[in-house]
């Protein structure tokens, strides 16, 4: 039997009413923020004097006078709308979003965006983490709002993915908005996760879900090829990050790479 997606799943539960919920849920969810200052090493440059420190706002919504982020520093905010998650990444003013949630969440990204000081004229990447429609349900309204924007996802998924204008293929090692791509197939076969090592953020999509503050497989019942997902694991493992930003669940801010490793390796 093929996989599910969430979107079919809500569906099923009821159209009337879980939808209600979902939409009342995200509107009382505040989205949750986090910097990552540059990892001082050899080749990477150190956070400039002054730089805030992590949970502190972004040079675009800190006060007048505050000293500007360094210019390869990443920040993230949530963008929680209840059972899924879409991230906006702002690196030197601009702003990157990481998946698009079910339809009708381009408000609530709006609103991430005011709440960093950013419009919609800031966004110009769009990735997307994998074709389901939890995930890229907003997509027509996030491009309508953003006209400058450019969307990306795995090649497997673009077919499957509605869009008002050409997705553009991407696969490992490709780098978008700074971060590189990493293919992570097995949750759906073009599925594809975010990496900054620099700033030691791994943006993870369905490829991993977070379960009482620990890194997870990505559910059975809405994932095509569990082996593959076990294998994506693993590849993620080997990277180098502190953050997990995931879909489904809390973000991760400490010692997530070595947590992914565990999962990995059933340790």
């Amino acid at each position: 039997m093929q996989p599910i997606d969430r979107r079919t799943f809500i569906a099923d539960l009821g159209k009337g009413a879980f939808a209600l919920a979902v939409v009342s849920l995200a509107a009382c969810s505040p989205g949750t923020h986090g910097t990552a200052r540059p990892t001082a090493s050899a080749g990477s440059p150190s956070p400039l004097p002054g730089s805030p420190a992590p949970g502190e706002p972004s040079a675009a919504g800190s006060p007048p006078g505050a000293v500007p982020p360094a210019r390869d520093e990443l920040t993230w905010q949530r963008v929680n709308l209840g059972f899924v998650s879409a991230y906006v990444l702002v690196r030197g003013g601009q702003a990157a979003i990481v998946d698009t949630g079910v339809g009708g969440s381009a408000g609530s990204i709006e609103e991430a965006l005011a709440g960093i000081g950013l419009e919609w004229s800031a966004v110009g990447d769009v990735i997307l983490t994998h074709k389901h429609n939890d995930h890229v349900g907003s997509l027509g309204e996030v491009m309508e709002a953003a006209p400058d924007a450019t969307a990306f996802a795995g090649a497997e998924d673009i077919p499957s993915i509605s869009a008002a204008r050409p997705i553009n293929e991407v696969g490992d090692g490709d780098t978008v908005f700074g971060l590189k791509i990493v293919t992570t197939p097995g949750h759906t076969a073009g599925s594809i996760s975010a990496h900054d090592a620099t700033n030691g953020i791994l943006v993870a999509g369905d490829a991993l879900q977070v379960e009482g503050g620990k890194p997870a497989l990505p559910g059975a019942q809405f994932t095509e090829d569990m082996d593959e997902a076990r294998r994506s694991v693993a590849k993620l493992g080997e990277l180098t990050f502190e953050t997990l930003l995931v879909g489904h669940g809390e973000p991760i801010e400490v010692g997530a790479a070595a947590a992914v490793a565990a999962l990995a390796t059933g340790s």
